[in-house]
């Protein structure tokens, strides 16, 4: 108890942040069981809509603006990132679908030199090369390559991570919490005209993106308010970590989250990982601590 008080602020605020972070991820994996992972992620936003909507009324923001595509575009990247990642808590050990999302500093460090001209160190390089050697590692293909839910772990790294790098040229532009509600506004509407889609015609190789509404009942309600406040919650206390301590170490730390999600994943019935799978999620994390000390 003594260690943990003489941590640094900034590491505290992650570690709990993490902690939230898997226990949203519980309560995400018990509403699949009743609704689709649409409607998962269309709760998971509403909350987010209402708190920020509250702040901005309360304290109203000062944005330069003038790249609306963009803001957009972070918002969508987000929301389809979301949809990949619910979909693979509902059907895959949660710590493996929480690793995959981890993936995203490793694709943001691409992306920030592909598309920002941001140097990529020689040691950042090989961290890429690693973080992709642990992907192959728990998807472990076979002959007719990587199946749905490798594909859309990945992909949910990938969009995070396309997310997060237009987020980097958009707070130039816009006040933070701006750039917050492009995303949970998307994830709203998004899902919204998504339910009326899903009425008409339905794409069996697109079902994460596609669910009937179901009004929630009895115990279903305190999945999705739990999901939705302690999504908002961890938020913001990844944030604060982010203001207090710095960057490298508070994404290092962060990747306590894949410990936590396993934990809690065992506990709702997940197996433990593989050796292989172990070995894959390690070289994941390290890749992932490589390219946040690099910052």
């Amino acid at each position: 108890m003594k260690r943990l008080k003489e941590l640094d602020n900034g590491v505290k605020y992650m570690l709990f942040a993490s902690f939230l972070f898997a226990i949203m991820g519980a309560f995400a994996k018990l509403a699949s069981e009743h609704m689709s992972s649409l409607e998962v992620v269309f709760f998971r936003n509403i909350f987010g809509v209402i708190f920020i909507g509250y702040a901005l009324y309360k304290t109203p923001m000062v944005s330069k603006g003038g790249r609306p595509l963009l803001l957009f575009f972070r918002g969508m990247m987000g929301f389809l990132a979301l949809l990949a990642y619910f979909y693979n808590i509902a059907h895959i050990p949660l710590g493996d679908a929480v690793t995959y999302s981890k993936t995203a500093p490793i694709f943001t460090a691409i992306f920030a030199w592909l598309f920002l001209s941001e140097k990529l160190s020689f040691s950042s390089w090989i961290a890429v090369f690693i973080g992709f050697g642990g992907i192959v590692l728990i998807a472990q293909p076979s002959g007719i390559g990587f199946s749905k839910y490798d594909l859309l772990g990945i992909f949910s790294g990938v969009g995070a991570a396309l997310a997060y790098t237009s987020v980097r040229e958009l707070r130039n532009y816009y006040d933070t919490r701006m750039i917050v509600l492009s995303f949970t506004l998307v994830g709203t509407v998004g899902p919204i005209l998504l339910f009326v889609l899903s009425h008409y015609f339905y794409i069996a190789e697109l079902d994460f993106m596609m669910g009937e509404f179901v009004l929630p009942s009895g115990v279903v309600w305190l999945y999705v308010i739990g999901l939705g406040v302690l999504g908002t919650l961890s938020q913001f206390y990844m944030t604060k970590a982010y203001g207090e301590t710095k960057a490298g170490i508070v994404g290092a730390v962060s990747y306590t989250n894949i410990v936590f999600a396993i934990l809690v994943g065992v506990m709702l019935g997940d197996a433990l990982p593989s050796i292989v799978t172990a070995c894959g999620i390690l070289l994941i994390v390290a890749a992932g601590i490589m390219v946040a000390k690099a910052k």
